[in-house]
């Protein structure tokens, strides 16, 4: 048996890393930008601290492009490196500079926002560039050094007198196919993706600007304009301040700052700062929702020290506020080499726990200062908080404070409250408190009315997801049950006391239900003869509530659970005894005009839910036309 170590040939190492150490090569500008950011933040460190004895000054990083001489060039004001520096830390392939930084001075070096921790940064260079020039100066009294590599294995590296300023130059020499690279457009477009909020200001060219004239300017003097620096980032975004320092106007102003093109205003924001059992700062807003499904995920924006990562949170924020804009920032955050996908793991997990508790403080405290404000908001935010409780279960233990259940007339409840003031009048033989909802005010209207005309209260849930959300409730909750406004027990609630008087007798209506069931003759339809009040509708379809709520949750994404699937359609059709209708139909001996004014009255009840289409509905409207007629 032979033992021995596997050596990796440095001729293999270009290759790769061109191809396949990052899965998008604009990532190059990311990484040499954040490494220059990282040695601006080190010299920021050492001099807070007094190691390094020179002003900080108002260091920034420069990005040039020379479209003839085929370069695009990252410059600092940052650390600088000495020729050894470089020895070991750009010719040690995967060596981090800045996790070593870390290491040293880790007991005064916890805020100081260095970003690097993969050593390979540097080297995405290669992806876009067939050769690449590092002039350096550190600020220790060394010389300046040039270091030259063309991808090969090969690589020069001397003291040079072209450079006299402390900081680092990467000169990229752009590959052929990569001269995308060298367009202006291009290059702002990736600025603006990646380092719009770096904290070091970043140069792209110049813009102008007119000064203004002094206030004891002659009358026809002109206004001067002056080339300026033209700083494409903003270093001190809203996230890095304390809710204290911004205003209302500024949370606002920061919103349209990450998203140009929305011009509708944010409902209200939650502001993140956390610094245990994890570092986490960010800002999240509430858009204006629809009660679509379709709704625009991917909003919010994950950052590491203010370093763009990525716009697919999964993982990191809870499902249900997906639906969200913003930003979260944290340096707690593993990422991979590339800085493109999350890890799962427990830090991850601690960090979604968190933003779930925190947005459930900020619904509360929301409610609570400003009920009415709140209530005004509810349609436009409800999808958010109803999918909250429905896929998390802290989120639903703290729901009961600000989740709320409005009523056809406007009206809205806290759960505290429905069971105060409704519970009371909507108990069924059981004990069971039957909660009476539509899902369309317009289209259940009829049921909704004679719901009310009995004293009953009827919630609008008409969001998409409310077929979970109210399973969710009748197992999170004791003794209560929901029935859709139209649904077939909601004769169960009727007191004695309430109850119509029959003005039939068991007979007359088991003749009644025979000849109905005659004339409509079809299976789908269950006949049930009740003694309803007189002035309520002759015939209504209603549907089981068990059959209707899985159709519902199949439709919404959730009929394949279990198996269930293709539900068939069964409908009971409640006939008013006491109508006027009932009594002309037991009367009436001529079988066509009976059997007429029976299928009228089903058609009736079938356009009341919608159920009358096509080839039916053309029919009843022709038969309706010809009644006019007569």
């Amino acid at each position: 048996m032979t033992k021995g170590n596997i050596n990796v040939s440095v001729e293999n190492i270009f290759p790769l890393i061109k191809k396949f150490l990052y899965s998008d090569h604009e990532i190059f500008l990311r990484e040499l930008i954040s490494n220059a950011t990282d040695a601006t933040l080190k010299l920021k460190h050492l001099t807070s601290i007094g190691e390094i004895k020179t002003d900080y000054g108002q260091p920034k990083i420069e990005v040039k492009i020379d479209k003839d001489a085929k370069t695009l060039t990252i410059i600092d004001q940052g650390i600088g490196m000495t020729g050894a520096e470089v020895e070991k830390y750009i010719n040690q392939v995967a060596f981090s500079g800045a996790e070593e930084f870390l290491e040293k001075y880790k007991d005064s070096v916890k805020d100081s926002g260095i970003i690097g921790h993969f050593g390979l940064g540097f080297y995405s260079a290669f992806m876009v560039a067939e050769k690449v020039e590092i002039l350096t100066k550190s600020y220790k009294e060394e010389p300046a050094v040039r270091w030259i590599c063309d991808g090969s294995p090969q690589y020069t590296l001397e003291d040079t007198n072209d450079k006299t300023d402390r900081g680092t130059e990467i000169v990229l020499h752009i590959a052929e196919d990569s001269t995308e690279f060298l367009e202006e457009s291009r290059i702002r477009e990736l600025l603006l993706k990646y380092n719009k909020f770096m904290p070091v200001p970043i140069k792209f060219g110049t813009k102008t600007e007119t000064l203004p004239l002094a206030e004891d300017a002659a009358e026809d003097a002109k206004a001067e304009t002056v080339q300026v620096d033209n700083i494409i980032n903003n270093p001190t975004p809203a996230w890095t301040k304390t809710p204290s320092e911004l205003s209302d106007a500024d949370y606002k102003e920061f919103y349209h700052e990450l998203y140009p093109m929305q011009f509708e205003e944010p409902l209200f924001n939650i502001h993140l700062n956390v610094d245990y059992p994890f570092n986490l700062t960010g800002i999240l807003y509430f858009p204006k929702l629809t009660n679509g499904l379709n709704i625009e995920k991917d909003k919010i924006q994950l950052y590491q020290n203010q370093v763009y990562v990525t716009d697919e949170v999964k993982g990191i924020v809870p499902d249900f506020l997906m639906l969200l804009r913003g930003v979260i920032d944290s340096p707690d955050i593993p990422l991979n080499v590339s800085r493109s996908y999350l890890q799962a793991d427990g830090a991850v997990k601690k960090i979604s726990s968190y933003i779930t508790k925190k947005v459930g403080d900020k619904m509360a405290s929301l409610f609570n200062e400003n009920r009415e404000d709140y209530e005004k908001k509810w349609n436009d935010i409800k999808i958010v908080i109803e999918y909250g409780m429905i896929s998390e279960d802290k989120f639903f233990d703290k729901s009961d404070k600000f989740a709320l259940y409005p009523t056809t007339e406007g009206k809205y409840y806290l759960w505290s409250e429905l069971e105060e003031q409704v519970k009371p009048m909507q108990t069924d033989k059981d004990g069971n408190f039957v909660i009476l909802y539509s899902t369309n005010a317009d289209e259940q209207h009829s049921y909704i009315q004679s719901a009310k005309d009995k004293g009953y209260e009827v919630l609008l849930l008409d969001s998409p997801i409310v077929p979970h959300l109210i399973q969710k409730l009748e197992q999170s909750k004791e003794k209560i049950s929901f029935a859709r406004v139209d649904a077939d027990h909601l004769n169960n609630l009727i007191k004695k006391d309430d109850a119509a008087i029959s003005k039939l007798n068991e007979t007359e209506k088991e003749s009644l239900k025979k000849n109905i069931e005659e004339a409509v003759n079809d299976t789908k339809f269950s006949v049930q003869v009740e003694d309803l009040g007189s002035s309520e509708a002759p015939f209504m379809i209603t549907q089981p509530e068990f059959m209707r709520r899985m159709k519902d949750m199949q439709a919404t994404g959730g009929g394949g659970m279990f198996g269930m699937s293709g539900f068939p359609e069964m409908y009971n059709l409640v006939v008013n005894s006491n109508s006027e209708l009932a009594a002309e139909i037991l009367k009436n001996d001529n079988a066509e005009e009976k059997n007429s004014k029976i299928k009228y009255a089903l058609d009736l009840a079938k356009l009341s839910q919608n159920l009358l289409k096509g080839k039916d509905l053309t029919e009843f409207i022709q038969r309706s036309y010809q009644q006019l007629s007569k």
